[in-house]
């Protein structure tokens, strides 16, 4: 207001001008003001206005005055200009936005700009475009990706103004599946084409549909982090790049073409496609992975392994030495809540594929040669490495193993036998009815509820003291549930025991050395300030057996009535025999008439600790007890070996603890989180799943706080990766819990995005 009376003053200002005539505003003088009201007029002298009053006056005045001028002012510029276009004759409300077209054509134009309203949805958008493009094509593909919010608008019935497009915004009209390179645990790469607007959970799965590996809920995206890449950059300089030879090209498989998979993979009923010893796809269904002519070759390439590596190629792979280094491999998993393109992917990068969560659900070698075989590599991979931790007795047995199963992949003798022990599901489903209602069957827990099994027997108790001095006294022991009691003797059973250990929740290491007789178990039960440390020690194999695995599920919360008891002591048993082989009468070969490198079987620190004649010897001598194993039965007792270590499935990550004022590791499993001592690497405090009542993030300082039974809680932050990647952790091995072989094959993606999501 103050600018327009200003405004209007200066036009009558300048029109005073123009008319050649100076105006001031007339002063009066003191004879006219005599002249005009004389003293009469005068008020009193207390009662004239005061100045301010006066002020107020002037300022009305002036203010009419220009009131008046700028009427004035607005006739004269209603004459001189003509009138104005209304908004409904113009379209005001439309505006410019420039749209760039990713397509093959390099010679035809690529932006286009288009006149066009906010109310306007983005499927009307996309007829306009590709009416003005005017080439005739496929473009049911194509959708609209906003650079600068990193977003697809994928919905097609939202208009421009719901997603807050603009004038200034870029977008582009692009393909959304493109070629992506896949990094299988094999080492293979293949490169398929990917949906990169997809969710990364559903690229997953469609991912595995065209590798025909079935759960791919255990599996994910993986970058590689530049830590792990400097190793490798600084020895690849002089060298040649490998991996062109060995890129599968499968871009031409149904799945990455748009076609729905083929559901009979997918089904229970479906007919055995793998040949359950050797792992070979069968004739009669290879035409169901595919029409090209390539599927038996690809499907041998994904399904069987192939001659391992030289030494001089292991060397050069990224080896972690402390749990710092093993921190920077789980730092680049992909947020499954999001698409490729949200998180920085592009056309043609590499990525890993690995299984992220190590609980393999219903693995059959009828139906999943391509799955264990990437189970094999990928745990194989972790031994040669050293990603995890294992004796020089373990490593000798998954170094016969590796070499059994790498002489039997290359072999050229045709595996026709059938494995009688497979029988088909539905077979065995029926078979085990029968049994029940005649009575027959008396491992079924349901048959007696109130029997609750026990093991009691003497063993050896060690505890550690002080000075590095240990204290072993025998004990008459009874395991019962999820405790363990020790007494002084047999006879005192009936009374109080001197201890009585509860298991549920606490860490179980075997300490294991067949040829020495050493059969020991290391319990960590967790207690208010820490870590109980106990060593059970036993006296031969079956003892050990019994009592490890009542171990494994009393600190799982089960106990010894529970179905999987039996199985956990043949698997005991079992690989306790793998590593006997120093009691097997058969005498091994030669190792002058062997053709092995037994520098690729194992780690470079037993390479260097042996001679390769010593390695080739000792490696012989352990193949003696698994001579005799198929090719499938080889990996599965390799992926069994390595579920026994006691790092199996640990995901390590650098946090700071709320209060605390040093870093400390973090270890994810499928089951329990475990705080470890960052210098030490001994393990402070373990806390179970069963037992967590809840756990949320705080997004904004990226905290995750976590809830237990007994008013226990904790919060920490995470300082190797982002605390989506543990919180996802924790939400899908929650949701993988949750499968069960009487469930439908399809995935619950929602409650999977629920579990794992969350909200930034």
């Amino acid at each position: 207001m103050r600018c327009c009376l200003w405004a209007a003053c200066g036009r009558v200002s300048l029109s005073s001008r123009r008319g050649g005539q100076r105006s001031s505003p007339p002063s009066p003088t003191v004879s006219g003001r005599r002249e005009g009201e004389g003293r009469k007029g005068r008020l009193p002298r207390g009662c004239r206005s005061s100045p301010r009053r006066l002020s107020e006056a002037r300022w009305r005045r002036r203010a009419r005055e220009a009131r008046g001028a700028l009427l004035a002012g607005t006739a004269e510029l209603t004459q001189t200009f003509p009138r104005m276009a209304s908004s409904t004759e113009y379209g005001s409300h439309t505006w410019d936005l420039l749209l760039r077209v990713d397509h093959q054509y390099e010679d035809a134009e690529k932006e286009f700009p288009l006149q066009v309203t906010g109310d306007l949805h983005v499927g009307g958008l996309m007829l306009k475009l590709v009416e003005k493009i005017k080439i005739a094509q496929d473009w049911s593909d194509y959708a609209f990706w906003w650079e600068q919010k990193k977003c697809w608008l994928l919905k097609t019935h939202w208009t421009l103004d719901k997603y807050g497009v603009q004038a200034d915004a870029k977008l582009v009209f692009t393909t959304q599946h493109k070629m992506l390179r896949l990094r299988l645990p094999n080492m293979k790469t293949v490169r398929l084409k990917v949906s990169f607007s997809s969710m990364v959970f559903r690229a997953v799965s469609d991912i595995c549909k065209m590798l025909n590996i079935r759960r791919p809920e255990e599996l994910s995206l993986l970058k590689q982090s530049e830590g792990t890449l400097k190793k490798k950059k600084k020895k690849d300089k002089n060298s040649k790049e490998p991996a062109t030879e060995d890129i599968l090209n499968l871009c031409n498989s149904p799945v990455s073409s748009g076609l729905p998979a083929n559901p009979g993979l997918y089904s229970k009923t479906m007919t055995p496609i793998y040949d359950p010893v050797s792992g070979s796809p069968a004739s009669s269904t290879i035409t169901w992975f595919s029409d090209s002519s390539a599927t038996e070759q690809n499907c041998s390439i994904l399904a069987l392994s192939h001659p391992t590596c030289s030494p001089e190629t292991l060397a050069e792979m990224y080896q972690p030495r402390t749990l710092a280094d093993k921190a920077k491999l789980n730092a680049g998993w992909l947020d499954s809540s999001r698409s490729l393109m949200e998180q920085g992917v592009l056309e043609e990068d590499q990525l890993l594929l690995r299984f992220k969560y190590y609980t393999f659900f219903d693995l059959n070698p009828k139906y999943d040669a391509v799955r264990i075989n990437q189970i094999y590599e990928q745990a194989r991979w972790a031994i040669l490495l050293e990603e995890i931790d294992c004796t020089e007795e373990e490593m000798l047995i998954f170094a016969a193993l590796q070499y059994h199963v790498s002489k039997l992949s290359l072999s050229s003798e045709t595996h026709d036998s059938t494995c009688e022990s497979e029988v088909d599901e539905v077979e065995a489903a029926l078979s085990n009815l029968e049994v029940t209602l005649e009575g027959g069957n008396k491992s079924n827990i349901l048959e007696d509820i109130t029997d609750i099994p026990k093991l009691a027997d003497n063993l050896k108790l060690v505890r550690p003291k002080k000075l590095a001095l240990k204290a072993i006294k025998t004990y008459w022991f009874v395991f019962r549930d999820t405790s363990v009691s020790y007494f002084k003797n047999k006879e005192s059973a009936q009374g109080e025991p001197i201890e009585k250990l509860n298991l549920k929740g606490c860490e179980v290491v075997p300490d294991v050395n067949v040829a020495a007789k050493k059969f020991g178990i290391k319990l960590l039960i967790p207690v208010a300030d820490g870590m109980n440390e106990v060593y059970l020690r036993c006296d031969n194999e079956d003892q050990y057996a019994r009592w490890m695995a009542a171990c494994v599920l009393a600190s799982k919360g089960r106990t010894m009535a529970d179905s999987s008891y039996q199985p956990e002591v043949q698997k005991i048993l079992s690989f306790l025999q793998m590593k006997n082989w120093t009691m097997c009468s058969q005498t091994a070969s030669e190792p002058e008439n062997v053709d092995m490198k037994p520098e690729c079987f194992v780690s470079p620190r037993y390479t260097k600790k042996f001679k390769s004649k010593q390695l080739t010897a000792r490696i012989l001598e352990a193949h003696q007890n698994v001579s005799q194993m198929s090719l499938v039965e080889a990996k599965l007792r390799f992926i069994q070996a390595w579920q026994s270590l006691p790092e199996f499935g640990l995901s390590y990550y650098i946090v700071r603890f709320k209060g605390s004022k040093k870093d400390d590791v973090l270890g994810v499993s499928y089951n329990r989180l475990i705080r470890i001592d960052m210098a030490t690497g001994d393990p402070i405090t373990t806390w179970r799943f069963s037992n967590m009542k809840q756990w949320n993030v705080n997004w904004e300082i990226r905290q995750v706080a976590i809830e237990f039974d007994q008013n226990v809680s904790i919060a920490f932050t995470c300082l190797s990766a982002d605390c989506k990647i543990i919180h996802e952790y924790i939400g899908g091995y929650i949701f993988l819990s949750t499968r069960s072989k009487d469930h439908n094959e399809t995935l619950d993606e929602e409650l999977f995005h629920k579990l794992t999501g969350g909200q930034e």
